[in-house]
């Protein structure tokens, strides 16, 4: 009797202190949502302007147009100094990736002098104002100087990331011609990790799947494990390009991961130090070579897995990812593209817009890297005059989300 009388105390004891914890829990302020402040970047010679890659020195280095709107130039931010990092002599240059180096290295593309002899489209057009039949190839811009990388033997080249070990990939044509190119396009391309050899940058191929003829790689961590896409040559933009999705280990071995159902625009844009990947997939078979892509999120442990939309969107594209394991990008609908937020990748996306701190004059449009100190970049549009601009946000201290 007497033992059930003090089992009986200590219930009612247990009852009343999980009472007061909830009631305190209860009375407890709700914790403040995450917050950014904004600022619009500042363009050397013209408004338009795209903020592309943030590093963990805070380094936005992306693209701006020149003064009439025909050509652009990659462009660097440190500050709020924009500094227009030229040309290798042809009209067009931008930063397009996030780099993720912390080490002064900006890489991107660029056109040369050199008119390019086959005529092809390359890959580089997609990306500038108007097509100008220059031989367009990957860049170095480091201590104030940009540097051609080489090619495999071909006309054109593209160079997408860096890491903090200044590995720099990208992809190359070779000479070899590929019956599976749509005309314009000729040569094959190959995945390229550059590295520096005393004052030379030398390229390592890196292969495609057994089957495939291309591959290209867009991203590359501080581990040396680097992310791309396999395929066939096609128009060298995506597409049947990117109909595998691959992760390239230290040890060289190429490994698909998988798709969220497309067969065409399987595109990692980015891998952080953990090896988790983002980037953006058609959603279906049944969409051939039609863009309909949604954002994408892989682990080794978890495999592919899509993620969320905003209410009301149709498509979207994770476009960055830290280490932390934030994520951003963008999501798309009938009103267009908002920059959004995937604080991890089980959680649904934020919309940027609402989480400014304080007024800015300007729609968030996509929002492209994040660096380690959830400082982001992309690119806005201004409400008063349209005008698209390169943007930063940084995260309000003392807030976070709930």
């Amino acid at each position: 009797m007497r033992f059930r009388s003090k089992r009986t105390v200590l219930i009612v004891c247990v009852v009343l202190m999980s009472l007061a914890i909830s009631g305190f829990a209860s009375a407890a302020p709700p914790k403040p949502r995450l917050a950014y402040t904004v600022h619009s970047l500042g363009s050397p010679g013209a408004s338009s302007s795209g903020g592309q890659s943030i590093n963990n020195r805070g380094w936005v280095a992306g693209y701006s147009n020149t003064s009439d709107d025909s050509t652009v130039h990659a462009t660097l931010w440190r500050g709020k100094t924009p500094d227009d990092l030229g040309t290798l002599g042809g009209p067009n240059s931008a930063v397009l990736w996030p780099v993720k180096s912390n080490r002064n290295l900006i890489v991107g593309i660029s056109e040369t002098a050199e008119i390019d002899p086959y005529d092809e489209n390359w890959s580089c057009s997609f990306f500038f104002p108007s097509e100008t039949d220059h031989a367009c190839v990957g860049f170095v811009w480091e201590n104030g100087e940009m540097t051609p990388l080489p090619t495999l033997g071909g006309t054109h080249g593209f160079a997408t990331g860096a890491n903090s070990r200044n590995q720099v990939v990208g992809w190359a044509e070779t000479t070899v011609e590929d019956d599976t190119c749509v005309a314009p396009q000729r040569f094959q391309f190959l995945a390229v990790v550059w590295e520096k050899r005393g004052s030379e940058w030398t390229a390592h191929e890196l292969p495609p799947l057994p089957g495939d003829t291309v591959s290209a790689a867009t991203a590359i961590n501080d581990r040396g494990q680097i992310v791309g896409i396999s395929g066939i040559c096609d128009i060298a933009v995506g597409r049947f390009s990117a109909r595998n999705a691959v992760i390239w280990d230290t040890d060289g071995s190429v490994t698909s991961i998988g798709s969220l159902g497309g067969i065409a625009w399987n595109t990692p844009m980015a891998i952080n130090n953990g090896g988790q990947i983002v980037g953006f997939s058609n959603v279906s078979a049944d969409d051939g070579g039609n863009f309909v892509e949604g954002a994408f999120y892989w682990s080794k442990r978890e495999g592919i897995r899509p993620l969320g939309l905003l209410d009301g969107n149709v498509d979207s594209q994770a476009l960055g990812i830290n280490n932390r394991g934030q994520i951003v990008g963008q999501s798309c609908g009938a009103e267009g593209c908002t920059a959004v937020i995937w604080e991890n990748h089980d959680a649904d996306p934020l919309d940027l817009n609402n989480l400014i701190h304080g007024r800015y004059d300007g729609h968030l449009d996509y929002a492209n890297d994040i660096n380690d100190r959830g400082e982001i970049t992309g690119g806005a549009t201004l409400t008063r005059s349209d005008e698209s601009v390169a943007f930063r946000a940084s995260p309000k201290r003392g807030h976070w989300h709930d």
